[in-house]
């Protein structure tokens, strides 16, 4: 049996990736992007943050909430092409309907999004977190 993080990573690298709009701004969806991520056509790309399980069990149902992260990066000139990127992202995860296997999905929504220049002065970075409740399937 997964874990409600693994098996909501599943599903939502799933859906970015067959995210016409959000895959027309990035070059991809990574857990870890490959060491040639600025070389590619298009010069922003999501990954896969940290994650955390918050349990809150009931008489009868087992579950909680899963705080989870994701980060846009975007090298192109100022911040608005990583904020593209960023609501792309939102737009396409927020109240989505998606199905896990051995949870049950009670709601995700979007919590903030900061978006900051990295250390380097080049990359825009956007940190995007969400939160959602899950119940595990009996």
């Amino acid at each position: 049996m997964a874990s409600a993080e693994l098996e909501l990573q599943g599903v939502i690298v799933t859906r970015l990736k067959a995210d016409a709009g959000l895959m027309s701004l990035v070059n991809g969806v990574y857990d870890q992007p490959p060491d040639n991520r600025w070389a590619m056509p298009k010069e922003g790309y999501v990954t896969i943050g940290e994650a955390q399980f918050i349990r809150d069990d009931a008489t009868c149902i087992s579950g909680g909430d899963v705080f989870l992260t994701l980060h846009a990066w975007s090298r192109r000139v100022g911040f608005p092409e990583c904020k593209k990127i960023a609501d792309a992202v939102v737009e396409s995860l927020h109240l989505a309907p998606v199905n896990l296997t051995t949870w049950r999905l009670v709601s995700l929504m979007h919590r903030q999004t900061r978006v900051f220049r990295d250390a380097d002065g080049l990359t825009s970075h956007a940190v995007i977190d969400f939160v959602a409740n899950v119940e595990r399937i009996a």
